[in-house]
């Protein structure tokens, strides 16, 4: 009976033993987020909420039809990749915003009081400045993430936002906006 006991006894400590080595594994291999990962998903997560808003802006207080087009392109691919950061955020434990940044909140009442080419102006200009820092971000992520999940959803927003960066510079160049 003795012996039986000690078996199980060892036999849960192998068990626990293997665990604790294989979380040392998944950590040793990238696979929990870091504190950096976890800023930002959240900082994606609120920067899309920004891209939708001010998309919905675009489409409807566009004077051009390739401002309101671009505009509706950010509604529908920022939802998706909202949506798809979303997953990501609930699996590394990170609860996602739900109000805008100040700095995306003051943009949107200036935006809002704008009219004609000057709302395009502004908006194209606002666009092109998020865009290429969200590129920059996003490929900082891909190089330094702890977490292959978290690590992969900003492989997937870094093709989209590098053709939205791509449209906005030649629709900046068509209005004869000054892209840095």
């Amino acid at each position: 009976m003795r012996f039986v006991r000690n078996s199980s006894f060892l036999w849960a400590m192998g068990l626990i033993s293997l665990s604790a080595g294989g979380a040392a594994a998944v950590a040793q291999t990238g696979s929990q987020p870091s504190a950096a990962d976890k800023h930002f998903v959240k900082a994606a997560l609120r920067g899309g909420m920004a891209e939708v808003k001010l998309g919905q802006l675009a489409a409807e207080k566009g004077s051009s039809d390739d401002v309101k087009t671009f505009g509706q392109k950010m509604v529908d691919d920022h939802t998706k990749l909202g949506e798809q950061m979303k997953t990501v955020a609930g699996q590394i434990g990170v609860t996602p915003p739900t109000v805008l940044s100040p700095a995306d909140l003051a943009l949107e009442a200036k935006l809002k009081m704008l009219s004609g080419d000057a709302f395009d102006k502004a908006y194209i200009g606002a666009m092109v400045k998020d865009h290429q820092e969200d590129l920059n971000d996003f490929k900082k992520e891909i190089s330094t993430a702890s977490s292959s999940t978290v690590k992969d959803a900003a492989e997937q927003g870094e093709k989209v936002i590098s053709k939205h960066l791509e449209m906005i510079q030649k629709i900046a160049q068509q209005h004869q906006v000054a892209s840095n």
